[in-house]
């Protein structure tokens, strides 16, 4: 479905991405594991084009998307779920929901997606009218997925899903993404909790310093002596 070859990227004098190739084949969870800095969030955001490629190809169902702009990116299927969550605070529950299909037009498919999104996540239809800046970090990091459930992505994206969260609620959230992997939508995702993140991927690559140094099956590097030692402690 997404396939990166020899993607660079520069923060003006800072070279953050040095030739990263990878794959995500439909149907799957690959997840990116790594330390802070090393480049993962950076490839997410040039995926959607809000970090521009100085060269290298991002191939989105065949089609090269390096210069499509990031609107169109998100009509063609991707969606992603940004660090820190950036929901809207001072709207409600229910709005935040609704501009994740903003640029949907088929009412009656918005309808299902929404009751859908209730399912997944009984909280945002209680909370439904309430303002998401007071919602708990878990509850906004919902709201965040949903809002990203909302556009219909074939490619979901999710930069640090279970940051700052408590124990339970990471639990909650990882067990998400498994019932998202089940309706058929491929997932690319970010995680510095490495163990987690290899327990539910199919496939994953190790980045460090805008390289990628390692991959394989999640359960290989899951008992790689080498991502033991870097990652899980």
């Amino acid at each position: 479905m997404l396939s990166v070859k020899d993607l660079h990227v520069y923060y003006g004098g800072i070279h953050a991405l040095k030739g990263v190739s990878l794959e995500v084949p439909q149907g799957k969870i690959v997840t990116l594991i790594g330390a802070n800095g090393a480049g993962k969030s950076t490839l997410l955001r040039t995926i959607c084009n809000l970090v521009p490629a100085r060269s290298g190809e991002i191939l989105f169902q065949q089609e090269n998307i390096v210069r499509v702009p990031t609107h169109e990116i998100v009509k063609r299927g991707i969606a992603m779920i940004p660090e820190g969550r950036r929901i809207f605070p001072n709207l409600s529950t229910y709005e935040n929901l609704r501009l994740g299909a903003y640029g949907r037009t088929d009412d009656v498919e918005i309808e299902q997606d929404l009751q859908w999104v209730y399912k997944l996540f009984p909280r945002m239809l209680e909370r439904k009218n309430q303002q998401a800046g007071t919602l708990s970090g878990g509850e906004q990091q919902m709201l965040a997925v949903g809002r990203g459930l909302m556009t219909r992505p074939a490619l979901l994206m999710l930069d640090e899903p279970s940051l700052g969260l408590a124990p339970i609620l990471v639990e909650e959230i990882f067990e998400i993404i498994r019932e998202i992997h089940k309706q058929g939508i491929t997932i690319l995702l970010i995680e510095q909790n490495a163990l987690a993140a290899l327990k539910v991927a199919d496939y994953g690559y190790v980045v460090e310093t805008g390289n990628v140094v390692l991959s394989g099956a999640g359960d290989e590097l899951l008992h790689s002596e080498e991502v033991r030692k870097a990652y899980l402690g």
